[in-house]
């Protein structure tokens, strides 16, 4: 359909997801009428298995619940400025060990029934075609956003700043990186001359690198993202099946990298490009991937100098429907030339079930701010919802918008400790570092919270 013009006054939110239902929630707790559009049971998306409202199509599992992980301390904020969608979360927890995981069909049933209970909350069940072009509206529709609606969204925000199809290379925390064996350098001393760290391999190590590749397990694409490579844009795997020297002429060719311990180009080389101002986290230039995340891990690793590596984000391929949030919403996170306009949740370029709910909590706050005429206060960066907030914005990282967890790459640095006796440089400890961004997270997320004037009457 043409989605309808809501009622006087009401917001039309477009998709009963994680998002969307929390979006809903929240105007409804401050007294804003919601016409809340579910396309199910009329029509499932290919990854979709029920009816439910909130439904978890993967895992249970909502990560980590350790506030010095970047996600637990995510999930530790929305608690404290009222997040629906977590308290059902917890309502409904099953044993985890350090994680937060979910019974999925208590989980939808709760928020189904928070929404029930809603009296300004209207559900109506349709399959929307088109963004309504006028009225206040949200659009929480998922990575796998109906081909109609993104055919009307391609066209309201211009083909090249839609993605269908997504492919990224891991990213791993700088402190684990070993740099008595990762050397700085670029090709022939190009631009800055050592804008990369390089990790140099012999044969044998090259050859045992692309043996674990090939025998590696891998994420066997479903039948609705069936794999359409770009030949600039290969998976590894799929350049090993090529034959065993792709990837020394591909990505891992060592040519014009002098390896300062030998003075000769090693046999083959892994790049690594800072992503971030700080270089706190360093991409694995041309390792898209479909090796399943535990393989990564296991693989990666045994390159030199990545045995203590932590990955912030792991390689993937996969079908993604998202828009190139930092030009396409402005700084109050709608749309850049529509004030009533917003879109949460994946659609946007967050990955996971904790940050699409976090987004909607974002949007939820921005549509509260637009529709009373306030202006209020962005989440300060130092906090887990600000640091997410930054992402949208395109802040602090370098290279292609795509989408990404949270991680502490996109939380700004903390000051450097005191010089030590003789002025000895000093770096912070994993484990203080962690503990002094949390402290500093909590205190801005509490002189934040009381100044915003968001919590429900």
């Amino acid at each position: 359909m043409s989605a309808r013009v809501a009622g006087p006054g009401q917001v039309t939110v477009i998709g009963g997801g994680l998002a969307g239902c929390e979006i809903a929630l929240q105007l409804a707790l401050r007294g804003i009428p919601v016409r809340l559009v579910e396309q199910k049971p009329l029509r499932r998306t290919p990854a979709q298995s029920t009816d439910a409202l909130a439904e978890l199509v993967c895992s249970n599992s909502f990560r980590s619940a350790n506030v010095q992980n970047a996600i637990g301390l995510l999930k530790h904020e929305m608690r404290a400025v009222g997040s629906r969608i977590l308290a059902a979360a917890d309502r409904c927890a099953v044993p985890a060990g350090d994680a937060l995981a979910v019974d999925r069909d208590a989980f939808a049933e709760d928020v189904s029934a928070q929404i029930r209970a809603q009296p300004l909350i209207e559900v109506v069940h349709d399959v929307v075609h088109e963004v309504p072009r006028e009225g206040p509206t949200v659009v929480a529709t998922g990575p796998l956003t109906g081909p109609e609606l993104a055919e009307d969204i391609a066209r309201l925000s211009g083909r090249d700043s839609l993605y269908f199809y997504d492919a990224i290379a891991p990213i791993v925390d700088a402190e684990g990186l070993d740099w008595s064996v990762i050397f700085r350098a670029s090709r022939y001393d190009k631009g800055e001359g050592a804008d990369y760290a390089n990790i140099p391999l012999d044969r044998g190590a090259y050859d045992a690198f692309v043996a674990d590749v090939a025998a590696g397990e891998k994420v066997v694409p479903r039948a609705f993202e069936e794999a359409r490579y770009f030949e600039g844009c290969l998976p590894i795997e799929v350049m090993v099946e090529r034959g065993p020297l792709t990837l020394a002429h591909g990505p891992m060719k060592p040519v014009g990298l002098t390896d300062p311990r030998t003075g000769r180009w090693p046999y083959a080389v892994v790049q690594l490009r800072m992503e971030n101002r700080e270089g706190t986290a360093w991409n694995m230039v041309g390792f898209q991937t479909r090796l399943k995340y535990p393989e990564q891990r296991r693989i990666f690793q045994k390159l030199p100098g990545l045995a203590n590596a932590e990955f912030l984000r792991f390689g993937s391929v996969h079908r993604n429907t998202y828009l190139h949030a930092p030009t396409l919403l402005s700084d109050a996170l709608c749309w850049h030339d529509r004030p009533d306009l917003w879109f949460a949740g994946q659609i946007t370029g967050v990955e996971g079930y904790v940050e699409s709910t976090a987004c909607g909590l974002l949007i939820a706050f921005a549509v509260v701010a637009h529709l009373t005429g306030r202006d209020v206060p962005n989440p300060p960066p130092t906090t887990a919802l600000g640091a997410l907030r930054r992402h949208l914005r395109g802040e602090g990282l370098f290279g292609t918008y795509a989408p990404s967890n949270l991680n502490w790459s996109l939380f700004p640095e903390l000051p450097a400790p005191e010089p030590g006796p003789g002025g000895k440089i000093r770096k912070w400890s994993k484990g203080d570092k962690r503990a002094l961004l949390v402290a500093r997270a909590a205190t801005d997320l509490s002189s934040w919270w009381t100044r915003s004037g968001l919590a429900p009457a």
